[in-house]
């Protein structure tokens, strides 16, 4: 891992974008009648109250530890990560679907389409500028994985919601925008309707991969695999330690804990053992700084 992430500015990225796509997008869809893009003005309204829920999450996060919560609350931030991507699931799917399905039994013509359409194209640029904030932030912490992996293996809930969002955003606007094209093209306003339906479907299946992701976070996940190696390594190199017994970690947010218990070369007496104890964690939290917890066992059998 390398760079320091700012979530937060590529929420803020999200939400300016965002906002005005949304309300440039309802406009649109007053105007021209158009379920496809009342579904893309759902989304993007949606997106707004989603984007708002984890700065909130965020900074609930970042609250002290207390005697109920020795922990802290970092995980708070995965709860509202996963009601985000169950309002991604319901106001956004779910209702573009059923508006969807609405225009194919009760088909109504597009009016004034190119004003779709110039929306269109300009929320993709804008959408286009939120996902390269997201992107660019994502990119300090992969370390060389692509998307995908990354996606699946980060522990950072709300930039992986982000990018969640702002891609299917992206592709929510490409099949809007040729749905309403070949609905002026063609004059069948079947395939607003079914552009409005695909929409639909895209949100929900990005719904569920947020969700499961933001779920095994909440559950409770360790490091990620390369950081649990290089932790490993870091032991391994340590004179004192002769070697690891075990290593447990679990991530509380953006904060991490780590249990580790080793067996430990003679050191002579307690003291010379507490005192290598206390260099050797404070030299593993230098290298982690992500590590605010550490409770070290030492064997010496």
């Amino acid at each position: 891992m390398s760079g320091a992430v700012d979530s937060t500015r590529a929420i803020f990225y999200a939400l300016g974008g965002n906002a005005a796509i949304a309300v440039a997008k309802f406009v649109a869809a007053a105007i021209t009648g158009s379920g496809a893009m009342f579904a893309e003005a759902l989304h993007s309204g949606a997106d707004c109250g989603n984007q708002l829920l984890l700065l909130m999450g965020m900074r609930r996060a970042k609250r002290p530890p207390t005697a109920e919560y020795p922990l802290g609350f970092g995980k708070e931030i995965y709860f509202w990560s996963f009601i985000v991507a169950i309002m991604l699931f319901s106001v956004g799917g779910l209702v573009s679907i059923y508006e969807g399905w609405h225009k194919l039994s009760e088909t109504e013509d597009l009016n004034r389409p190119f004003i779709a359409i110039a929306v269109l194209v300009f929320s993709i640029a804008a959408e286009t500028v939120s996902l390269r904030g997201a992107l660019r932030e994502a990119a300090k912490i992969r370390a060389g994985r692509n998307l995908w992996r990354w996606f699946r293996e980060s522990r950072n809930a709300e930039l992986v919601v982000i990018v969640g969002e702002d891609l299917a955003a992206l592709l929510g606007l490409a099949i809007a925008l040729v749905a309403v094209l070949a609905t002026w093209i063609t004059g069948n306003p079947m395939y607003d309707a079914a552009g409005s339906i695909a929409i639909g479907v895209l949100l929900v299946v990005v719904a569920a991969l947020v969700g499961r992701e933001t779920m095994a976070m909440l559950v409770g996940q360790g490091v990620e695999a390369q950081v649990r190696a290089d932790m490993l390594a870091f032991f391994a190199a340590e004179p004192q330690i002769e070697r690891v017994i075990d290593l447990l970690t679990l991530h509380m947010g953006a904060d991490v804990m780590v249990a580790v218990k080793a067996k430990m070369r003679p050191q002579g007496n307690l003291d010379a053992l507490v005192d290598e104890i206390n260099r050797i964690e404070a030299a593993f939290k230098q290298r982690f700084p992500q590590v605010q917890w550490t409770f070290f066992e030492p064997d010496v059998r």
